[in-house]
């Protein structure tokens, strides 16, 4: 990584980017699944089929959006199971040197996940990089929609830090979505292939497809004013 200051803010996704938590994903989506009879699915399957609204997602294996009762009822079994198994899930590899490099090169970065506000702060300590970021900052409201409203608000947030806009800033995320809500801002966006898509799915976003966080970051740093 090169040496120096630049202006590029990095705003980086949690599920499936920071953290590796797809396998444990996979596991709460099937368990949600059989809450309405369908069968398992794999991983391969999972990034083929995964888009934003979630229940859109579940529309696809259903062949019907799902009634309120039921994506009530598998919203809550999904994250139920979810909690349990995260608990297991390491970061990325190489993340956390790649945050502590960013940090030490002088240059921000913040955090912007879909995962629960309440619960993403105490797990993004609990890993001890929480000092790395100028926000961490997860979803208020109901689960299953579209980033691009919080990443509004979490540049509205960052406007007072040092300068950052979304001009000169970086989206590093796993999802179509990720790319969608830095598009809506103004930011450019580069999607990972290790998290919750396929890379022919990743690929109809326009934008730049790494197989790892290291291309990412390098991606970004070639982005700098």
């Amino acid at each position: 990584m090169t040496s120096g200051t630049t202006r590029t803010h990095l705003v980086w996704d949690w599920n499936g980017t920071l953290l590796d938590d797809t396998h444990a994903v996979i596991q709460a989506t099937n368990a949600a699944f059989a809450e309405v009879e369908l069968a398992p699915i794999t991983l391969e399957q999972y990034r083929e089929m995964y888009t934003i609204p979630i229940p859109r997602f579940y529309e696809r294996f259903l062949g019907r959006l799902p009634t309120e009762a039921e994506w009530e009822r598998m919203d809550g079994i999904f994250h139920r199971y979810y909690t349990e198994q995260r608990a297991a899930c390491g970061l990325t590899a190489g993340a956390e040197e790649l945050l502590h490099q960013w940090q030490r090169a002088g240059r921000s970065q913040s955090l912007l996940s879909m995962y629960g506000h309440e619960q993403l702060v105490p797990v993004v300590r609990g890993y001890g990089i929480e000092p790395r970021f100028v926000r961490v900052e997860g979803r208020t409201g109901p689960s299953g929609g579209s980033k691009a409203l919080h990443m509004e608000r979490h540049f509205e947030a960052l406007a007072g830090v040092g300068g950052i806009s979304p001009e000169r800033s970086v989206v590093i995320g796993d999802a179509l979505d990720d790319a969608v809500a830095a598009a809506h801002v103004g930011a450019r966006a580069v999607l990972y292939t290790g998290g919750s898509h396929s890379r022919s799915s990743l690929e109809g976003a326009g934008v730049p497809v790494v197989d790892s966080l290291g291309e990412a970051v390098a991606l970004a740093e070639t982005f700098a004013a």
